[in-house]
């Protein structure tokens, strides 16, 4: 049957060849009869092209990353506490990963900050002690992922980062009190292993002061580089 089939197709092709039919209709004549090669093998050649393509397949390399939720680690940095100047901060943090892009986040840091510009201009009056001239936070803070994306340090070496937007509250021991603190900021994380990170942050540290007898609310900014691990 398959013989006869072939047959009856090979004399539909030549009969289309002769009498004016749609040229589609005449192409699928030829087609099944078996013409296509030797009327046109470049034609057939292009079409065994096209059926069987070749392609080349490049490697490529996933990152193995932990999956860890825990990030923790030291920082230090510069902090600039209002009227008292700029002086070396150095602290630690806590931060759990609540999904790819939420995370929360406990720091703890301290500095020690020199005389206010009355205490200069005065010759010599001193509104705090020693022990009271040093600052300690505690804050509780959310951040999410802004830009997650990668970071090209050479023309063939990436690695994974994230821009990250942060806020929360708490408290600041300072000049014998401990004032309520807002932090807001935002910072840079870089993956330098699959366990390994490198952060660069900026926050400002808003709470009020009363040395002088009058409420007065201060923006204290800190900027600065830590690392931190990933469990």
């Amino acid at each position: 049957m398959a013989h006869g089939f072939r047959i009856f197709s090979l004399i539909a092709a030549l009969i289309s060849m002769w009498l004016p039919v749609p040229m589609p209709v005449r192409m699928a004549a030829l087609t099944a009869g078996g013409l296509v090669p030797v009327l046109w093998p470049d034609a057939a050649a292009a079409q065994e092209r096209v059926v069987q393509p070749r392609l080349e397949r490049r490697s490529v390399w996933i990152p193995d990353i932990d999956t860890e939720d825990f990030e923790a680690g030291v920082y230090a940095g510069i902090m600039n506490v209002e009227d008292f100047g700029s002086h070396t901060i150095y602290g630690a943090r806590l931060a759990y990963h609540i999904t790819t892009g939420l995370f929360a986040e406990a720091a703890y840091g301290q500095t020690e900050v020199g005389k206010t510009s009355y205490e200069v201009l005065s010759g010599g009056a001193r509104l705090l002690t020693d022990g009271e001239r040093r600052l300690r936070y505690y804050n509780l803070s959310l951040g999410y992922n802004l830009l997650p994306g990668e970071t090209f340090l050479t023309r063939n070496r990436a690695f994974t980062s994230d821009f990250y937007l942060i806020a929360g509250i708490g408290s600041t021991r300072f000049a014998g009190d401990a004032r309520f603190t807002v932090n807001f900021g935002a910072g840079y994380r870089l993956l330098a292993t699959d366990w390994l990170a490198l952060h660069v942050d900026v926050r400002d540290h808003l709470f009020d002061m009363d040395l002088l007898g009058e409420d007065e609310r201060t923006h204290n900014i800190e900027i600065s580089a830590g690392t931190t691990v990933f469990f």
